[in-house]
């Protein structure tokens, strides 16, 4: 059945540009000269941190340009349409597309905050996390409080810091934080160590979701360049054109579920809840296939949960979002119905705005109403506590 008038659409994954005063305004005076600033550079407007530039400002920041026109190279503010950074404009662009509700994702800080995590004074790193959060809950949602879904980031480099910004931004009525799809590559501890057991407890006490999108690790399967050993804000340049990476990106959240399901911590923390932010739906059903299949011939010797199926833990714990995934949605019964979240990706390539809704319609055309609507719409209410 197509997408009806009673059909609303929340998009799980959407992404804003930071403006340009983000930081400046929020900064204690003291750090305001090294804190995140745009400046002027051979005709761009990049973004100047502690010294150092990142020239990343536009990166997929392409909504209204035709694909001829995309491109990894940094642009100004007045390239861009306004919805990429201004949030009045933004609500007038998702009712253009025909979308009630978006929650958005960091640019300049990475997804994840890695840039503040792989910065060196972690004095003002924890400043900029908490003024970033300020300016997302308390300028961009507080926009359109019904429209604009709020989103945190972490101290991700401070297990106790990074519970007490959950507690602190769930106070000001974040839904979730935006963590690493894995922790290692930023040089952190696994999922399996006890390290991350402040965070865990942190988001049952406040039903704050995790949502993992992919690339927030700083790991890009095909296009991977360690940050860390990287010139700072210069990308070591593969082989492989970027084309092989974003095919394959959502494999790191393959990877990210099948770790936390052999960890231990869901049955440690049995309501944690994480989203499988821009990670598509349909390699779902293989991948539990395979995790039991390991999990009934591998259990003895290992030293892994022996009464619980991964299949059984992923259902209870995650939540699928799929963008524009057709052989997803065929197999939706074996995803797992109550669990599958749909994605627009403003501003970035994979979206398909302004027609976000018409393409949705095509993909649901075959759907019954009440599984739409589930898709659609309440899902993510549901994870995020976000009613009509």
């Amino acid at each position: 059945m197509p997408l009806q008038d009673h059909h609303q659409i929340v998009s799980v994954d959407d992404h804003l540009i930071e403006h340009p005063r983000v930081w400046q305004d929020r900064l204690p005076a003291a750090y305001r000269e090294r804190g995140p600033q745009i400046i002027e550079a051979d005709g761009n407007h990049v973004w100047l941190y502690d010294g150092v530039v990142f020239p990343t400002i536009g990166l997929n920041a392409v909504a209204g340009k035709p694909p001829e026109q995309w491109g990894m190279d940094p642009v100004r503010y007045e390239d861009m349409i306004p919805g990429c950074y201004d949030p009045a404009a933004r609500v007038k662009d998702m009712d253009l597309d025909g979308i009630q509700a978006a929650m958005c994702f960091p640019s300049f800080p990475g997804f994840g905050g890695g840039v503040f995590q792989r910065a060196q004074d972690k004095d003002l790193a924890l400043l900029c996390v908490q003024a970033w959060n300020d300016f997302h809950i308390q300028e961009w949602c507080a926009t359109a409080p019904d429209r604009l879904i709020p989103l945190a980031i972490v101290p991700t480099w401070d297990a106790e810091l990074a519970a007490a910004e959950i507690r602190r931004t769930a106070a000001m009525g974040a839904r979730t934080v935006s963590f690493p799809d894995s922790p290692v590559p930023l040089g952190l501890p696994s999922f399996h160590n006890a390290h991350w057991e402040p965070v865990w407890e942190a988001c049952e006490e406040t039903g704050t979701v995790l949502s993992l999108h992919f690339g927030s690790g700083s790991f890009v399967p095909g296009f991977s360049f360690a940050a860390t050993r990287a010139i700072p804000g210069e990308m070591v340049m593969p082989d492989a054109p970027f084309a092989v990476a974003i095919t394959i990106f959502s494999t790191t959240l393959m990877w990210s579920a099948t770790d936390l399901m052999f960890s231990g911590v869901l049955q440690r923390h049995p309501k944690l809840q994480f989203s499988l932010a821009e990670g598509g739906i349909g390699w779902i059903p293989y991948i539990l296939e395979r995790a039991d299949f390991v999990w009934e011939r591998h259990r003895y010797y290992q030293s892994i949960d022996f009464d619980t199926r991964p299949s059984d833990l992923f259902r209870k714990h995650f939540w699928g979002c799929f963008i524009d995934d057709e052989f997803g949605v065929r197999n939706r019964h074996d995803v797992g119905i109550d669990r599958i979240m749909l994605e627009i990706d403003y501003p970035h390539s994979d979206s398909n705005w302004p027609n976000s809704r018409k393409r949705a319609a095509e993909v649901l055309a075959e759907v019954p109403d009440d599984e739409v609507t589930k898709i659609t719409e309440t899902n993510a209410r549901t994870m995020l506590r976000f009613p009509r």
